[in-house]
């Protein structure tokens, strides 16, 4: 059976991703920060669970291990975990700054780097959630659009690099989706992007032949630029 691997796997767009990777067939590890959240996420989910901050190197070492230990391979890496805090560039916080490159960008990286030998091994694919403000200028998130944007260069990258070994890398970049983190701008649910969108277009790249190789795809919001 194929397995994945979904960091930030216990809301929003990771668990979306995690429900239907679950429903395609694959067996689940589902990584956060916090047990009780992935208890409660896990719901009718046959997935392990496993307790990780991805801005530690021990943990993002010791997820994959634990992954590969319980599922006896790696086929779909999903870098789901993120943190986005909104303020202009002038307003923004040292702190603010590190956390939000740390996890977003940092974390996807050391994850990565730790699931490749099993990736390569499978041919496997990894799915980098990124952002719309990564591609376009977005006032007041300039620090997680900068963090984002490094994520797609990453992302870009490594699907060069490990093409010949027949890993492939994507970065979605969707426009404000229905999620908690999306909360503080105050629009409507209803006119955001669902969770289910991401999880459709993921479910698409995973049915591609081998030889199609899409390293960014951009989900615009209807009537904004994010």
């Amino acid at each position: 059976m194929p397995s994945a691997l979904v960091t930030g796997g216990s809301s929003g767009i990771g668990l979306a991703l995690a429900q239907m990777l679950g429903a395609e067939g694959y067996s689940l590890t589902l990584a956060g920060r916090s047990l009780d959240r992935l208890e409660a996420a896990r719901g009718g989910l046959d997935a392990t669970i496993v307790a990780a901050d991805v801005s530690s190197e021990d943990d993002c070492v010791r997820l994959v291990a634990e992954h590969v230990e319980t599922h006896g391979g790696l086929d779909v890496l999903v870098n789901s975990a993120g943190v986005g805090i909104a303020g202009t560039v002038g307003e923004t916080s040292a702190k603010a700054w590190d956390l939000q490159q740390a996890v977003n960008l940092r974390g996807a990286f050391l994850v990565t780097r730790a699931a490749l030998p099993h990736l390569r091994v499978t041919k496997g694919y990894v799915i980098n959630l990124a952002s719309i403000a990564g591609t376009t200028p977005a006032s007041g998130l300039g620090a997680y659009g900068a963090s984002k944007a490094a994520l797609i260069a990453l992302t870009r990258t490594l699907d060069r690099e490990e093409a010949e070994a027949g890993v492939r890398f994507t970065a979605l970049c969707p426009g404000f989706v229905d999620t908690r983190m999306a909360a503080w701008t105050g629009i409507p649910g209803e006119e955001m992007i669902a969770t289910e969108d991401c999880a459709e277009i993921v479910r698409a790249l995973l049915r591609l032949s081998p030889y199609a190789r899409i390293p960014v795809v951009v989900i615009e919001r209807a009537g904004s630029e994010v």
